[in-house]
């Protein structure tokens, strides 16, 4: 793709398993996990947009690989002024686990999140992991939001903050109000069941998300989270909620705007109308 590259991958080498060309000095990685727990999560692909999270990427990243041994993790930067892309390349050369796709410019969560997802599944991920780089999603929430597609009770889980058990943490009245509203106008007029559907802490099994097909995602902003879901269900994946608690951002400002609320409605309204017109995607049951 022009204007991007990958980063923590030999230029010589395949841009996809990151099997040098060449012999290349040897990396230390201390006190490595057990076997048995690198198989479990070795086929784990998470997903980390980011834009200016300089203060945030390095420590949530080592969160996040002490919480799935041997999972892959793709940091997705769009041209950070801050210098998260920097960072994140130092990390990528110290740890083989570690890569980085830099775009040239900010283009929308979904663009990043479609762009990351693209290369986990070129990448051979068995599930692909999408999650927040501000410590909203916590990293030891990981296992239990990977454990049913493991088990095989679900094709998409969802980390959900309005399940039994699930909730949010140093967030106001108003921002409570907006996502909770948003997520009941969205399972209303898209006929979805599960109860969080704006949230971005996400599991996929790679077979379903490859289902979903991207060229036909319209979602750039926070929206892309009820579209993609909304696909995935016409789809029939199993889609499954699992508990989380959503802590508002402690390092950085939010990049919840008011556009991106208009958009949601907009975008939410426009899938239903194509469904109604028989223009949208076909819905499958569950099997």
């Amino acid at each position: 793709m022009g204007g991007r590259t990958l980063r923590g991958v030999n230029p010589e080498a395949d841009p996809l398993t990151g099997e040098p060309a060449a012999a290349s000095p040897a990396t230390v990685v201390p006190s490595l996990p057990a076997p048995v727990e690198l198989d479990r999560y070795g086929g784990v692909w998470v997903i980390l947009p980011t834009y200016n999270e300089a203060a945030n990427v390095e420590p949530i990243s080592t969160a996040i690989l002490a919480a799935l041994p041997g999972a892959t993790l793709l940091v997705v930067d769009d041209g950070s002024p801050d210098g998260t892309g920097d960072i994140a390349d130092r990390m990528a050369s110290a740890n083989p686990l570690v890569r980085v796709r830099h775009r040239v410019r900010k283009q929308g969560l979904g663009r990043a999140y479609l762009d990351g997802f693209a290369t986990a599944l070129k990448g051979g991920g068995q599930i692909v992991i999408q999650m927040d780089a501000d410590w909203s999603h916590d990293p030891a929430a990981l296992p239990s939001l990977v454990a049913p597609i493991l088990e095989d009770r679900a094709d998409l889980v969802l980390g959900s903050r309005y399940t039994a058990g699930g909730g949010t943490e140093n967030w106001g009245l108003l921002r409570r109000i907006i996502s909770r509203s948003g997520s009941i106008f969205a399972r209303v007029m898209l006929r979805l069941a599960p109860h969080d559907l704006t949230g971005g802490f996400k599991a996929w099994r790679a077979s379903t998300l490859a289902a979903v097909p991207a060229h036909g995602v319209r979602a750039g902003g926070y929206v892309f989270q009820i579209e993609m879901t909304y696909r995935a269900s016409c789809a029939g994946a199993r889609i499954v909620e699992v508990p989380i608690l959503f802590r508002d951002r402690l390092v950085g400002t939010s990049k919840m705007s008011r556009r991106i609320i208009v958009e949601a409605f907009f975008v939410v309204v426009s899938l239903r109308w194509d469904e109604l017109r028989g223009r949208g995607p076909k819905r499958v049951k569950p099997t």
